[in-house]
């Protein structure tokens, strides 16, 4: 079944109250929507650190490297990060059935991935699924609370469920809320 032959409750259907949204639940179908992310708000110590990292590693670039493109390019990488962490999370639609994980209307096949763990350590708890390409990243899907077991226990009928460990550069990047 395609992703938009799929019934979709209207907006006014919606509950309103919660990030997270939970349309339709068949027994070979689960559709929800859920932020794209988690966009946490940031003190104005986190800019005035981050910025005096910039110049650090601006300082260093120009003593040690001694590049002046690669001290020009620090500002600007900087200001694109800034840039990007600022845009607000999109609505995205998911669908999981017996062919995959659609990802607003993008097929994700189960059989790219070869586990998935469970992250609950955020305000909306998440799915990570690991794939099975080394270099390809982990998906990360977001789910409604009060589904979580429906969805977790149709994806663990199809692919092995594990415990989720986080790398240093995934605990680097959420310790930096980026």
């Amino acid at each position: 079944m395609q992703p938009e032959q799929l019934p979709v409750q209207s907006e006014s259907q919606e509950n309103s109250e919660t990030e997270v949204t939970t349309l339709v639940q068949t027994d070979e179908l689960i559709q929800w929507q859920a932020p794209e992310y988690v966009q946490e708000r940031r003190s104005p110590w986190w800019f005035i650190g981050f910025w005096i990292v910039v110049v650090v590693i601006m300082i260093l670039a120009g003593l040690v490297i001694k590049s002046l493109s690669f001290v020009i390019l620090v500002p600007v990488m900087a200001a694109a990060l800034m840039l990007y962490s600022h845009r607000p999370p999109r609505e995205l639609n998911y669908v999981l059935s017996s062919k995959g994980l659609y990802i607003n209307e993008k097929l994700h096949a189960l059989a790219e991935f070869r586990s998935f763990g469970v992250a609950k350590d955020e305000s909306v708890p998440s799915l990570t699924l690991i794939p099975t390409k080394r270099f390809r990243p982990a998906l990360t899907v977001h789910f409604p609370v009060e589904y979580g077991e429906a969805i977790v226990d149709a994806l663990g009928s199809r692919i092995p469920m594990q415990e989720l460990r986080l790398d240093v550069f995934d605990k680097l990047i959420r310790k930096l809320h980026i």
